[in-house]
């Protein structure tokens, strides 16, 4: 009994925090995405879906909605294609690629923000890339493919953890299995394809899942890079939530970040379920 009231005691503060630093702010922002709080109103009045009906009849809501979604395909496929090349060619623990494994990993370590302002400088109109390339192209400019630059930015600075990843999931592979499937006459694409990448399942949840909520919770880069621009062009949800927030529209941002959590929980759990079935099945 004496153990077990410790025990409660031990977890009273882990819990008061977590109640008080995560659960009750999400819980009142729910609540204010149904009113029209505002800077130039003053007082907070519920409106019900008013929010959410002008978001979706300006289009706003659905534009931004569309640009998340590319943003983090765009992401989840660059980054994981290459996350796995890497790693399978930097599988072997030598000297050289440990060493490589370390560049790679370095801009994790650094910030969102000054990724983002670095490769502003590298990727505009008389920036470095132009120059080395001798190009004319806006990189940052064009309402084509800015989305996507930006998405490849964010790619490049978290590319380094999916690697690690995937080199922790090659570490774990049975070495008789692959020695089993080189006997009996398989290639090496066929070792890869039928053994390998079967065996990674679970390091590919966990990449694919990390990589997609990442990425649809975007912001840093995205604001340091273009600012969602030009025009509305890489405007993401959590970029419209800070631009409401900045004009005094506290009702509509709360609003727009409920979305972007539903959206979250609608895309990330059945790709889960998916995921895990297939670690099982594989």
């Amino acid at each position: 009994m004496l153990r077990q009231r410790r025990g409660i005691a031990l977890l009273m503060a882990p819990l008061g925090l977590f109640g008080a630093f995560f659960l009750l702010p999400n819980l009142m922002n729910l609540a204010f995405a149904f009113t029209g709080w505002s800077a130039f109103r003053p007082a907070v009045e519920f409106v019900g879906l008013d929010n959410f009906r002008d978001l979706a009849d300006d289009g706003i809501l659905w534009a931004d909605l569309r640009r998340t979604l590319v943003y983090a395909a765009v992401v989840t496929l660059a980054q994981n294609g290459v996350g796995l090349v890497l790693a399978l060619g930097l599988e072997r623990s030598t000297r050289g690629n440990r060493a490589l494994r370390a560049i790679l990993f370095f801009p994790v370590l650094l910030a969102p923000l000054a990724v983002g302002y670095v490769f502003q400088a590298v990727l505009a109109y008389d920036g470095l890339l132009n120059r080395l390339l001798g190009t004319q192209v806006e990189w940052l400019g064009s309402v084509d493919w800015t989305l996507g630059v930006v998405a490849l930015v964010h790619a490049w600075k978290w590319v380094g953890l999916t690697v690690l990843i995937y080199i922790a999931g090659l570490a774990a592979v049975p070495q008789e299995v692959l020695q089993a499937a080189r006997i009996d006459g398989a290639s090496g694409w066929q070792v890869f394809r039928h053994v390998k990448f079967r065996l990674l399942a679970p390091a590919v949840t966990i990449n694919v899942t990390l990589t997609l909520i990442g990425a649809l919770n975007t912001f840093d880069i995205v604001l340091a890079t273009t600012r969602g621009g030009p025009g509305r062009a890489t405007e993401v949800l959590n970029v419209y939530v800070f631009q409401q927030f900045g004009t005094g529209a506290f009702g509509q941002a709360t609003a727009m970040s409920l979305v972007l959590f539903l959206t979250v929980v609608a895309v990330a759990v059945p790709l889960v379920v998916y995921l895990r079935r297939r670690e099982v099945s594989g």
